[in-house]
């Protein structure tokens, strides 16, 4: 690719109508496809594993059920959680600053595009002699709250520029004691969380982006995720884990704009100024031992946990949201040592997901939770709360991290002319690696 992609967009492009969606083919815009759509060349489409948005033509049913795109915070984070999640974490495997940025960019529109339920580019019908700027596979299927969130992981910090930019709070997680981490399932350069009601809307979204990265970035690893664990509106009952029973009743309320300031927004004093606004992630994959648990008596689940399997209620308490007294509990229980209480008060906000890929090739079943959580700063958010559960949580006889992550999550895309990772861009690279490796 070259950086005339990076000239052209976003402001040749034409500007989105309110819903998020392009100027319509054949409204005065070229048909691009022999350019890729964006101009990301032809290459992109021809070794394009592909994706598609939405409806073409008409409004597709149920999309008033569409979550905003533009914002001060990226939605995905505060939203409502979803039903359904496709994660992916991307390696960058170009050298050239410009065109990453220039792939940013388009990812951007084609974000916008999907969470608003329209196909990317003109769609899945362009011309014959060309590969689909959308392969189609949600053509007439509803938005379905679909929510697509950007990270950029430490390892991106190294190149294009950007050595003197990289957070503090960014630093590698830590070794824990019990980590069996697989390669193959951690890190990343970028990430995206895909978040949706409809689970071929989520997977959509990243094949759709990972086809446009093609030559640019390829995926590292990925993750489904189903039947969301954790809550972040109160009102709703709280989901329950593989395990049977309900986690994270004390997570933060998308509601509560005083707790999401104090726990989950990157504040302007907290540096660097391009993540005020934004948020840290951190992603495990924790492999739960099923069949062990499975054959575990109902008391001792319930020790482990600090509550009983049936109300989600504390140990000694009646109902699921009265007010834990820890002491009750086991030194060793999971709810007394994660408990916000047992660390200064600071709260993470809590977006999990159960999953099951098969098996293990000796009858077991590989499921567990894809631990997905954000917080103002990892270094008083997750680190101190996994070292004491690292070290003492009776659960880690049932369960394994087995893929770990942490992602810097920019703040919103303010409007159709801003872009995924612009305030961390729109810096001058320091001139010593530009185009380094």
């Amino acid at each position: 690719m070259s950086t005339e992609r990076e000239d052209t967009a976003p402001d040749q492009d034409p500007a989105p109508d309110a819903d998020g969606a392009g100027a319509p083919a054949g409204h005065g815009t070229s048909r691009r496809a022999l350019l890729g759509w964006g101009g990301a060349g032809l290459v992109l489409g021809a070794a394009a594993a592909g994706g598609t948005a939405a409806a073409l033509g008409s409004e597709p049913d149920g999309a008033v059920a569409a979550v905003p795109f533009h914002g001060a915070h990226q939605a995905g984070i505060a939203t409502a959680v979803q039903d359904r999640l496709h994660f992916a974490a991307f390696d960058v495997t170009t050298r050239d600053r410009a065109e990453l940025v220039a792939l940013l960019k388009e990812w951007t529109r084609a974000a916008a595009r999907m969470t608003a339920g329209h196909a990317v580019g003109e769609g899945a019908f362009g011309m014959p002699e060309a590969p689909p700027d959308d392969t189609g596979e949600a053509i007439g299927l509803a938005p379905s709250r679909l929510t697509l969130t950007f990270g950029v992981g430490p390892s991106l910090f190294s190149r294009f520029g950007l050595s003197g930019r990289r957070p503090d709070a960014l630093a590698e997680l830590p070794a824990f004691p019990g980590d069996h981490l697989e390669r193959a399932r951690s890190g990343g350069d970028l990430c995206v969380q895909a978040c949706a009601d409809d689970p071929q809307v989520a997977v959509h979204a990243i094949r759709n982006l990972a086809r446009i990265g093609f030559g640019t970035v390829a995926v590292r690893w990925s993750q489904l995720g189903f039947g969301k664990t954790s809550s972040t509106t109160p009102g709703a009952q709280t989901p329950r884990n593989l395990f049977g029973f309900k986690d994270g009743t004390s997570n933060v309320s998308g509601e509560d704009a005083g707790a999401l300031e104090k726990h989950v927004w990157v504040g302007a004093q907290d540096g660097p100024e391009w993540m005020t606004g934004g948020s840290y992630l951190v992603a495990r994959r924790i492999r739960m031992n099923i069949e062990v648990w499975d054959r575990t008596s109902l008391t001792e689940q319930e020790d482990v946990f600090g509550r009983d399997k049936r109300e989600g209620a504390p140990a000694g308490k009646a109902k699921e949201r009265d007010e834990p007294f820890l002491k009750a509990m086991k030194p060793s229980a999971h709810v007394r040592l994660a408990h916000p209480d047992a660390h200064g008060g600071h709260r993470i906000l809590r977006r999990g997901y159960s999953f099951t890929d098969g098996t293990d090739g000796l009858g077991r079943l590989d499921a567990g939770l894809f631990f997905l959580a954000y917080q103002r700063d990892p270094r008083t958010g997750f680190v101190p709360v996994q070292r004491a559960l690292a070290r003492h949580d009776a659960l880690n006889e049932y369960i394994q991290h087995v893929g770990s992550a942490l992602f810097a999550i920019p703040p919103g895309v303010r409007d159709a002319r801003d872009w995924w990772g612009s305030t961390l861009f729109s810096g001058r690279p320091s001139p010593r690696s530009t185009h380094s490796s």
